[in-house]
């Protein structure tokens, strides 16, 4: 007898898969599920859409088309990444990155609700229930996000290809660009006491102490830690390469062995203990309880004075902004810009005032170009507190955007659709040459892509 081929037999043994569904469902007097669809080797249930269609309506989700048509798409779209992504062995999903993106989810459905009985009367199951069925929901999410980075990662734009593009958008294709800001600052960061310091370092030792005596860490990172990674027991989202990290904090991760914990090491961020978890190559996982001296309200009266003065000084024409800037501000990011601020996100000066600090963005929104501000207090990138004093350099009104004021934009809305077009061609590739089956129930879906149905 010949040999079936490798893809009759998944098919065949999903058919019988489906069979036995609906079989035990009908022996228990009630259809439970309905697979609708199967890709390779994977299949979707209805209850999948169902449960989709139910969480999308919780967060407020609405759509001018055929909602359930519409994740119906984005779940053969995801069953295909899925698949690559699995015998993909640099890609995965972290506890931690299940964790968080999980908390996001429950405060983005919580924003909906008035309270969680209210939401697990919703859903009619459990906080308990609705948090492990989305589970592995988010995981295949995670999974399939990093495929799609992988799949358009080469892709990249020239200069010329910009210009070409930008040439032939019609007007209304253009972007509309909010108002944006420039600015420069004098940051100061008020001195900590050693007494401060002493109990920091302290704290810290205690702590390190009763993990190792079998404390949990992560418990004792969710009680104690003051850093944004605290919720998921200290552990950062990503492995991480030295330069990731900061310098004083990389070295002592790296040098770790085993399971073992940091002494108490000073970074930028404040003090730490840490723990590196697994290790790549010449990247890492940690996690790490961080702990911030608290400022002394008379460090932060001197602060107020000295810029006070150094305000008087350059109101007086006796030292410029920018030369105050790099003789004095602490924030060695912008100092030797003379005080210019660079955005992190798009490493160019302007910002949308809504994308600053809360009191920056108070302070910024009411100056006119030149001018300076009083001290005032402030929170930094570090999650420090800092006085300041800034000085509004630039504003360019809101506009249609053009290549000599928005080329980051432009090239980055060019690279994005180029992006684009690299996952529809994967798509196209993929869909060619992989069993794809939609139950009729489907058929008269209106899908983005073609070739679904065969």
């Amino acid at each position: 007898m010949k040999k079936m081929p490798k893809q009759l037999r998944s098919i065949l043994l999903i058919f019988i898969l489906s069979i036995s569904v609906q079989a035990v469902a009908v022996a228990q007097g009630n259809v439970i599920d309905q697979i609708v669809a199967i890709v390779g080797n994977n299949v979707i249930l209805k209850s999948d859409i169902e449960t989709v269609y139910q969480q999308r309506q919780a967060q407020g989700y609405t759509t001018s088309g055929d909602a359930k048509c519409e994740i119906l798409e984005d779940l053969l779209v995801e069953k295909l990444l899925l698949a690559q992504a699995q015998n993909d062995t640099t890609i995965e999903a972290t506890p931690s990155q299940v964790n968080r993106s999980l908390d996001d989810q429950m405060q983005r459905f919580m924003s909906n609700f008035n309270s969680v009985a209210e939401l697990e009367k919703y859903f009619n199951k459990s906080i308990v229930n609705i948090k492990a069925d989305m589970e592995t929901m988010i995981t295949n999410q995670i999974l399939t996000q990093q495929m799609q980075q992988k799949i358009v990662t080469d892709v990249a734009v020239t200069p010329s290809e910009v210009r070409y593009f930008y040439r032939n958008l019609k007007e209304d294709e253009k972007p509309t660009v909010r108002t944006q800001i420039e600015f420069a600052q004098v940051s100061l960061i008020p001195r900590v006491t050693d007494e401060e310091d002493l109990r920091v370092k302290t704290r810290l030792r205690e702590l390190k102490k009763r993990i190792e005596d079998g404390d949990s860490f992560a418990s004792m990172a969710v009680l104690y830690s003051e850093g944004p990674s605290a919720r998921n027991g200290g552990e950062l989202p990503n492995y991480s390469g030295r330069a990731e990290l900061d310098p004083a904090y990389a070295a002592a991760a790296f040098n770790l062995k085993g399971d073992r914990i940091s002494n108490v090491v000073k970074s930028e961020f404040g003090y730490h203990i840490i723990q590196t978890l697994d290790r790549k190559g010449e990247k890492i996982r940690t996690r790490h309880i961080l702990m911030k001296p608290k400022v002394d309200p008379e460090e932060l009266t001197k602060a107020h004075t000295a810029l006070d003065s150094l305000g008087v000084a350059i109101n007086e024409d006796k030292i410029s902004f920018e030369d105050a800037a790099r003789r004095y501000s602490h924030d060695k990011n912008s100092r030797n810009n003379g005080g210019l601020v660079i955005n992190p996100n798009s490493l160019e000066s302007k910002f949308q005032l809504d994308a600053l600090e809360g009191t920056e963005s108070k302070v910024l929104s009411k100056m006119k170009v030149g001018e300076m501000s009083q001290p005032f207090e402030s929170i930094d990138d570090k999650g420090r507190k800092v006085v300041k004093i800034v000085k509004l350099v630039k504003r360019i009104e809101a506009h249609k955007a053009n290549l000599k004021e928005d080329y980051k934009r432009v090239s980055d809305m060019f690279l994005n659709k180029k992006r684009e077009e690299a996952m529809n061609k994967w798509i196209a590739e993929e869909q060619s040459k992989t069993y794809i089956s939609i139950d009729e129930s489907f058929q008269n879906c209106t899908f983005k892509f073609d070739n679904w149905i065969k």
